[in-house]
């Protein structure tokens, strides 16, 4: 009935099964744990017409045209650019911290001899990890680096990840860099939009073929089963691929034990006013539970005297009580992952693909753009 077999209505699921669907013209069985397609990209509109981010606040952003050309066959865009402010010692102020912030944080005149020692050192629009101005041997910008190291850093990355900057990733903390320059978007990619219509909308449009069955509210352990090497579907083996973008430790029995996940909290409010706060997310890194607060409307701009809000408080990710979002990157989790992976090469017939699968972070374009690759070299070639 089926050539291949989809886990997972997100991009990763969406994107591969769109491609397989249109330009193999195979059949696609989709299976979807949730009752809904997108994954954590899903969002609708509540009664007062505003579109809700369900899992969080996703903005799109790429420097990669064949990923813009790609999905904008699927939707129309708002140009749209994200701007975030950070509440430092009872201040709202821009971040990435960058030149604009020194002024400020900072009186004038050190303001300026700090913008001037970064220049000598940096070039102008450099992006710089924080863990690399700490390791400057300049007095001054030692002081510069402690102080946004202990506002801007620390007590954020505790909260998120329950670790010091220092034992995750240098790659966690390299995603938010002081920028040596005076652009204050929080993103410098070349296309920056929303979809016109929301997440939703593109993922519809993606799986919306007569090649492809879309089954929700379904586990696929319920209607398939890896046994003794082999992949089985409705208690047949299933001799097609199958593209699984699930966590590889739940799809292997973990039987290397779980991989570690951040999730997060997430609580809505909806206020009787008609604005909250002047962009899209301010940033909470210190005296505060919740990591930041996003209000919908900066993103989806509609005219009512009402608007939610979303604070997020990190927490553990635990099997069956919430949501994976973010791997945790430490060298023991990576061995564990590598060993999942060498495992995992044994099934010729498994693609491993996506954020969970691939144990990595990807952005929305990392993983559009990761899809087509995959498509193209693995299945399309």
């Amino acid at each position: 009935m089926f050539d291949y077999i989809i886990v997972g209505a997100g991009f990763a699921g969406s994107v591969m099964a769109e491609r397989i669907a249109t330009q193999l013209n195979k059949k696609v069985l989709v299976i979807e744990k949730r009752n809904h397609i997108g994954g954590n990209c899903y969002d609708y509109k509540d009664e007062n017409n505003i579109l809700i981010h369900k899992y969080g606040p996703h903005i799109f952003h790429t420097n990669s045209k064949s990923v813009w050309d790609y999905l904008s066959q699927f939707t129309d865009w708002e140009i749209y650019h994200h701007r975030v402010r950070a509440m430092v010692d009872g201040k709202k102020v821009t971040i990435p911290f960058n030149l604009n912030t020194l002024y400020e944080v900072f009186p004038t005149t050190l303001a300026n001899k700090l913008e001037n020692k970064l220049l000598e050192k940096f070039e102008y629009n450099a992006k710089v990890p924080i863990l690399e101005l700490k390791k400057s041997t300049d007095s001054d910008l030692q002081f510069l680096a402690q102080y946004i190291y202990e506002k801007i850093f620390l007590h954020y990355t505790a909260k998120q990840w329950k670790k010091n900057p220092e034992e995750i990733d240098e790659a966690v903390t390299a995603r938010v860099p002081v920028f040596i320059g005076r652009d204050d978007r929080y993103f410098n990619d070349i296309y920056q939009a929303m979809p016109k219509e929301g997440y939703t909308k593109i993922f519809e449009r993606m799986l919306n073929h007569p090649n492809i069955k879309l089954l929700l509210n379904t586990d696929y352990k319920e209607v398939a089963e890896l046994r003794d090497d082999k992949f089985y579907l409705f208690g047949n083996e299933f001799k097609g691929k199958i593209i699984f973008t699930g966590m590889i430790d739940e799809l292997f029995n973990y039987k290397f034990g779980e991989l570690k996940y951040r999730s997060l909290q997430i609580k809505f409010e909806t206020l009787e006013t008609e604005s909250f706060q002047e962009v899209a997310t301010v940033n909470y890194p210190n005296n505060y539970d919740f990591t930041r607060i996003t209000e919908f409307k900066k993103l989806h701009p509609v005219k009512n005297n009402k608007t939610v809000i979303l604070k997020e408080y990190p927490e553990e990710f635990i099997i069956g009580k919430n949501t994976p979002y973010y791997p945790v990157f430490t060298d023991e989790e990576k061995e564990k992952y590598d060993r999942y992976k060498e495992y995992a090469a044994n099934f010729k017939n498994i693609i491993l693909l996506g954020r969970l699968a691939e144990y990595r972070y990807y952005d929305m374009d990392d993983i559009v753009e990761r899809a087509l690759e995959v498509y193209s070299s693995i299945i399309g070639g």
